[in-house]
């Protein structure tokens, strides 16, 4: 009678299986929170465009009627956008300012423009870090506009 010979069985063992699990581990910590904020910076175009757009009508209206008082770019709309509400602030014959508030995943940005085409980073998360101008809108951490 012939006896059975064992071969080796197939598999990981589980040193194998552990140190795969912990080069996953050490990739997603690494990977996620930039993934994250390149998300995040794809958001803020949302708001760039959205004040450039009411700016363009701004102009306009002042062209239209010599006066920025009752423009309908004023008016507070958050339906056009998912991450930023708009408003104006200072609206007087002569002047304006656009105003991009965050709101959900972009709660912590502000930005703002003017009559004078001023672009102004109000405001933003921590993490991020102000501008060292105030003519111009942060896109990146580290103030890079």
């Amino acid at each position: 009678m012939p006896t059975a010979r064992r071969g080796r069985v197939g598999g990981f063992t589980l040193i194998e299986v552990v140190i795969a699990i912990a080069i996953v581990g050490i990739l997603s910590a690494l990977a996620l929170p930039a993934y994250r904020d390149y998300v995040r910076r794809g958001r803020i175009p949302e708001a760039t465009v959205q004040l450039g757009s009411r700016q363009v009508d701004m102009e306009q209206f002042f062209q239209d009627n010599r006066t920025y008082v009752g423009a309908p770019a004023c008016v507070t709309d958050s339906t056009t956008s998912r991450f930023f509400t708009f408003s104006c602030t200072g609206q007087t014959a002569a002047a304006y300012t656009l105003v991009a508030t965050g709101s959900g995943a972009m709660a912590g940005f502000g930005f703002s423009v003017d009559q004078g085409n001023t672009r102004t980073t109000v405001a933003v998360p921590s993490g991020w870090t102000l501008p060292g101008t105030n003519n111009c809108w942060v896109i990146k951490k580290g103030g890079v506009c």
